[in-house]
């Protein structure tokens, strides 16, 4: 192909953000003539998003930075269906009361990341309720159903991995293509919208919503774009850690632990996830992936701090960054650590030590604690715990806390209140 000529696509593919393209080219036309508007849908089946929309959100970023309109589309209709792909079994349908309550929740952290308005790229937020809700059945199959063949949505990943593995498909779930192509349609319909983006996942999706606009006569032609499916370097799935989902927002999940997710990024990582997640001149990274040895710690706290600066902003990543090197490197009781409250009546009285650590979160379950007991791995205030019957009272205190870690990197404060 010609050498691209849009700063979007240029960008996109330098930092590694390109996986699959309906028309590269045309694409790259489009944007370079900052007539791109593209969109990117988020169901709300949960009060935050998490690591694993964060690389479409950056494209949406990205897009706006070169002249072209973003469009975040909330799945407040499309949630009440489910999406299927990359999924073993049926989400859990939610009610309307609970979508609408994620999705305001979902909202807050594209501020971040957009600049919403009524200019040429100024970004949108807009909600596929609006035209699903109110679709009728027989209409709906009429003139948007007659265009999809049976045939084509069972070879479809989404429904194929299910089949062939002998797990159930609902209907509702198998009309989830339908409305999320019908998405793309309205979209250009209402708003002019000709691009939709999203993970690899998503391409077969992608794909059926062009050709639905092309069978119902769109006037634009209309163009998908996928990212990559994130795995890290050992081949663990990006955003997944022992203790769940790397949420966005904060009532989810703090700064700090956002921080130190980051910050524990493994070295065969940190150069692309330098590229993907944070706005660094790629001279700059360039500079930072070169180091070895030790040294490659000085990127990852730099990735940290930029990637948690993003999304909780520059004030609370240095703050984080700066409570890791007081409890890492100087040792330091740093009470900003993320914490658990506890009744001081039951500290006067004693809480048995696994019950502690169950409590803060560092540990599921009292077997996982004694299995941590008899390796080494739990501490209270640095001290290794030896005694799995022990307890913790308020003579244990230090500083109007009790420091429990788990390891040499997860650390959290029982607080008496």
């Amino acid at each position: 192909m010609t050498k691209l000529k849009s700063d979007f696509l240029n960008v996109m593919t330098e930092r590694g953000f390109v996986h699959q393209s309906s028309d590269l080219e045309g694409l790259d036309a489009l944007a370079a003539n900052k007539k791109a508007v593209a969109y990117v849908g988020y169901d709300c089946t949960a009060p935050s998003l998490h690591v694993g929309h964060l690389i479409s959100i950056m494209m949406l970023t990205w897009l706006q930075k070169s002249g072209n309109k973003p469009v975040a589309l909330m799945g407040g209709g499309t949630t009440r269906v489910g999406d299927p792909s990359g999924k073993d079994e049926t989400r859990q349908l939610r009610t309307v009361e609970e979508i609408d309550a994620n999705k305001d929740s979902i909202k807050r952290v594209f501020s971040n990341f957009l600049t919403f308005g009524d200019g040429q790229s100024d970004a949108m937020m807009v909600d596929n309720a609006e035209w699903l809700a109110p679709l009728n059945y027989l209409e709906f199959l009429r003139d948007v159903g007659r265009h999809f063949s049976v045939n084509r949505m069972l070879a479809m990943d989404s429904a194929r991995l299910r089949l062939e593995r002998e797990q159930e498909l609902s209907f509702i779930e198998f009309n989830y293509m339908l409305l999320q192509a019908y998405d793309f349609v309205e979209l250009n319909r209402r708003y002019g919208t000709n691009v939709q983006m999203g993970g690899s996942d998503q391409w077969g999706n992608i794909v059926t919503g062009v050709d639905l606009g092309r069978r119902m006569g769109v006037k634009d032609q209309l163009f998908g774009l996928t990212c990559p499916l994130l795995t890290t370097a050992s081949g663990a799935k990006m955003g997944k850690t022992a203790k769940g989902a790397v949420w966005l927002n904060e009532p989810q999940l703090s700064a700090y632990d956002y921080w130190q997710f980051w910050r524990n990024t493994e070295d065969g990582d940190v150069s692309r996830f330098l590229k993907l997640f944070t706005f660094l001149p790629m001279d700059e990274i360039a500079r930072l992936s070169a180091l070895g040895g030790a040294e490659i710690n000085e990127a990852k706290k730099q990735l940290a701090t930029e990637a948690t600066a993003l999304v909780h902003g520059r004030e609370k990543a240095e703050a984080a960054e700066a409570t890791a090197k007081k409890t890492f490197e100087q040792g330091a009781l740093a009470t900003d650590l993320p914490t658990v409250e506890i009744a001081r009546a039951d500290l006067a009285t004693g809480i048995g030590v696994l019950a502690a650590f169950v409590k803060s979160g560092l540990v599921a379950s009292n077997s996982e604690a004694r299995r941590q007991i008899q390796s080494g791995g739990l501490k209270v205030n640095d001290e290794a715990v030896t005694d799995e019957k022990a307890t913790l009272t308020a003579d244990a205190e230090s500083s109007g806390v009790i420091k429990l870690s788990l390891g040499k990197k997860k650390h959290v404060l029982l607080k008496p209140v």
